[in-house]
């Protein structure tokens, strides 16, 4: 599953968008906003904006996953808007029948989010 948010991304909820009836490793990881930004100054936010079709960039990414390890689900989550320090930026989760597959697949489903072309962002610091 993917999905592209405009909301905040609540964790309470997310487990139970994935399926994991046949996999004993369930892995996810979220992406935060953090105060230090890449150029050196104190990031006061981010606005991330899409260019492009997002929803498909995700949805390559998850066959992916698919094809490169066993599992049983992906469950990729993008946000999009203006984010705070400590938001969520994304979700990359991954349930598999072994914990090797479930880490080496969120692994690179964030290494890919984290280049993902339809997504623009704008760093603002204080």
């Amino acid at each position: 599953m993917v999905i592209v948010s405009h909301g905040p991304i609540d964790p309470a909820t997310t487990y139970g968008h994935i399926a994991k009836e046949f996999s004993g490793s369930v892995v996810f990881h979220y992406a935060v906003v953090k105060e230090q930004g890449g150029n050196g100054g104190v990031t006061s936010g981010i606005e991330y904006r899409a260019a492009g079709d997002v929803e498909a960039e995700l949805e390559d990414i998850a066959a992916e996953l698919r094809e490169k390890w066993k599992l049983e689900d992906v469950l990729l989550i993008r946000r999009v808007g203006r984010l705070g320090i400590g938001d969520i930026i994304s979700l990359v989760a991954a349930s598999s029948p072994n914990s090797e597959d479930a880490f080496a697949s969120c692994r690179h489903g964030i290494a890919r989010m984290k280049k993902m072309a339809t997504i623009k962002k704008t760093e603002t610091f204080s």
